[in-house]
């Protein structure tokens, strides 16, 4: 149920707003990939390559103070003219293009709404630790420093339209090539015309989260400790005021918007990657042993056969791998798996392969829970996770990406997927556009 007390936007709502963008002239120099997907080697190549990379910003130092150093370190670049902020707000265009890329969406400030009222839809669920230290980031620097990225079903609609029409048509206001070879540009839209118009078609949908569930959440942390604060104030001011005096109406502030990245997913189907699973703690043949008592376990020469049965492979799979031979799990005795399944769950939830690895494979074949302290996560690339699992004398296990129906399915129902289920892509790179409310 929407709280009464916060500003409840009428749909899905994308407002223009003054991007700040980079005056360097390498722009690639000075982006980076979401914060949650840097590692520390990552963070010295990133500042390695410019001083004023945004990184900075996202991942600051390791001690307490780190969050007032990007303050002052977005401070410094304002003043410098090192970021610069846009005179008339926009939405703005974002194209990638690249092999095998085509993306092209729309980058604004979108209307916050809770799960409950359906319009933006989570898939997963957060954890405490990274809600907290980006809410303490986010406080501290009153800024959004990297978008989103929200998918909604446009059927190539208005707001698809006008996006392509000023891809194919508009020179960008800023272009650059990445290491990975994907291409970004930037076009600004400020037509009070042409916003309304993109408006008009997406107020009725709904928007998934595809990439950023821990921003989303303290998008509306942040949103709750502003109103609670202006209450307190307003309450203080009032005094001894009778009680029955209506309250004035809540006027949106810039807490009430969060940076988003929204793409047509039926024009631009996303690309949906696995993510993989380490056990430390899990020598390869104990694991294999103990997986015999539920599942068929067929044996591969090496990890690219093993990958393409994987490929092939209905219901849950998994390939289990420490280097060397690679090993498939797969057909799990049906009793064993509906009886560890919660009940209260749809169908299609307790038929996710990382529903069952959540549910039955981790805790009931090798007693131990999908946590942070007992799993570790690497994202897309299954060499990696073998390496790390024969570093550390434990267990690869291998997944199939979901599809994006079934994670639409989920969601639809008020569901979501077991942590670290999803990898959506492309995702949107940092430092091309940010938002601050002083700015707002």
């Amino acid at each position: 149920m929407a709280n009464p007390e916060l500003p409840v936007p009428d749909g899905l709502v994308l407002r223009p707003f003054h991007g700040l963008r980079f005056t360097v002239d390498n722009l690639a120099k000075v982006t980076s990939p979401p914060y949650d997907l840097i590692t520390e080697a990552d963070v010295r190549d990133l500042l390695d390559s410019h001083p004023n990379n945004v990184v900075r910003l996202i991942l600051p130092g390791a001690d307490h103070h780190r969050y007032a150093e990007a303050r002052e370190t977005l401070r410094t670049w304002l003043s410098s003219g090192v970021l610069v902020a846009d005179e008339t707000p926009a939405v703005y265009v974002y194209e990638q293009t690249g092999p095998g890329v085509l993306q092209r969406g729309l980058i604004g400030d979108v209307g916050l709404t809770t799960p409950e009222q359906h319009v933006i839809l989570p898939h997963e669920d957060v954890m405490p630790g990274p809600v907290a230290d980006r809410l303490a980031l986010m406080r501290t620097t009153e800024a959004n420093l990297e978008p989103i990225f929200l998918l909604y079903e446009g059927d190539g609609g208005t707001a698809t339209l006008l996006v392509d029409r000023i891809a194919a048509s508009q020179p960008p206001l800023i272009e650059a090539e990445t290491g990975d070879g994907v291409r970004h540009r930037l076009w600004a839209i400020t037509d009070p015309r042409e916003l309304a118009s993109l408006n008009a078609d997406l107020r009725t949908r709904q928007a998934l989260i595809a990439d950023g569930h821990h921003r989303y959440a303290t998008y509306l942390a942040l949103q709750r400790e502003h109103h609670t604060l202006r209450r307190g104030h307003r309450a203080s001011a009032d005094g001894a005021n009778d009680a029955t005096t209506p309250e004035p109406p809540v006027r949106p502030g810039p807490w009430d918007f969060g940076l988003a990245l929204l793409v047509d997913s039926t024009s631009y189907p996303p690309d949906l990657k696995a993510i993989h699973r380490v056990i430390p703690g899990l020598p390869l043949e104990e694991a294999l042993a103990r997986a015999k008592r539920a599942w068929q376990v067929h044996e591969h020469v090496g990890l690219a056969e093993g990958l393409a049965a994987l490929k092939d492979s209905t219901g849950p799979a998994y390939l289990l791998s420490a280097g060397g031979a690679a090993h498939l799990l797969t057909n799990p005795d049906p009793d064993q798996v509906e009886q560890a399944m919660p009940t209260d769950r749809s169908a299609r939830w307790r038929a996710l392969n990382t529903s069952v690895l959540s549910e039955f494979l981790l805790p009931k074949i090798w007693g131990m829970n999908d946590d942070e302290q007992s799993v570790r996560i690497v994202h897309h690339d299954p060499e990696r996770a073998v390496r790390l699992a024969r570093e550390s004398g434990g267990t690869a296990v291998l997944l199939n990406p979901l599809t994006v129906d079934d994670v639409l399915a989920v969601a639809a129902q008020r569901e979501r997927v077991p942590r670290k289920s999803t990898s959506f892509g492309p995702k949107p790179r940092t430092g091309l556009v940010l938002r601050t409310f002083a700015f707002d």
